[in-house]
């Protein structure tokens, strides 16, 4: 594939994509960016610091089934593609520093079909209950009120179901994925990453 100017991460949410982007851009003394800044789509439905919930994002998470919800989400990534597809072109072909680009929205179904030199993929996974774990910690769940723990029910469905899907795709276009949970540290995490970069011929597909 010749030399990587462009690491796409996609992921559910909470495996740890910005965490192993940033390292991963640091190694490599790339520029970092997450999807999410390109345009976000309601975000975590739980209160922290410095963070209410707007009443939009209640709404949308305790009125919205689980398919509604994944629904919502894919059509927002689709609509996003061509502002991503157009970022990764830009640094792939251009001159300035690389780019680590992470996100829910690199859909593998997408980059599988990128035919930008010098850019890999990598999709990162974690078990269920980690997820789940994180998300209960970040929203403090055992203090939560019982209208606060059901949006945190509900945004977690949704992310279960997300990467059940991804997965899927992930396998039938044949992509690299890596486990981020199972112990793994960060670093673990990132080295798994930079080895499967190493190893792609095309975005997201390592050599024979």
């Amino acid at each position: 594939m010749g030399e990587v100017r462009v690491v796409l991460i996609g992921g559910t949410s909470n495996t740890g994509k910005s965490t192993v982007a940033g390292v991963v851009a640091e190694r490599l003394g790339f520029e970092y960016r997450s999807t999410d800044g390109l345009a976000r789509h309601p975000g975590r439905p739980w209160r922290t610091p410095g963070h209410e919930v707007p009443p939009h994002v209640a709404e949308h998470y305790a009125t919205l089934t689980t398919d509604e919800l994944i629904a919502s989400v894919l059509a927002h990534y689709e609509r996003l593609w061509p502002r991503i597809e157009e970022l990764i072109t830009a640094h792939a072909r251009g001159a300035g520093p690389g780019l680590v680009l992470e996100g829910s929205a690199l859909w593998p179904d997408r980059v599988a079909r990128l035919a930008v030199p010098r850019t890999a993929a990598v999709w990162l996974t974690a078990d269920d209950t980690l997820v789940r774990d994180r998300v209960r910690a970040a929203g403090r769940y055992e203090e939560a009120t019982a209208g606060e723990r059901l949006l945190m029910d509900r945004f977690l469905a949704r992310t279960g179901r997300y990467q059940e899907l991804m997965l899927e795709a992930v396998e039938a276009h044949g992509l690299d994925r890596v486990d981020s949970g199972g112990g793994r540290s960060v670093g673990e995490t990132v080295d798994a990453v930079l080895a499967a970069v190493a190893g792609q011929v095309r975005p997201g597909r390592s050599g024979p």
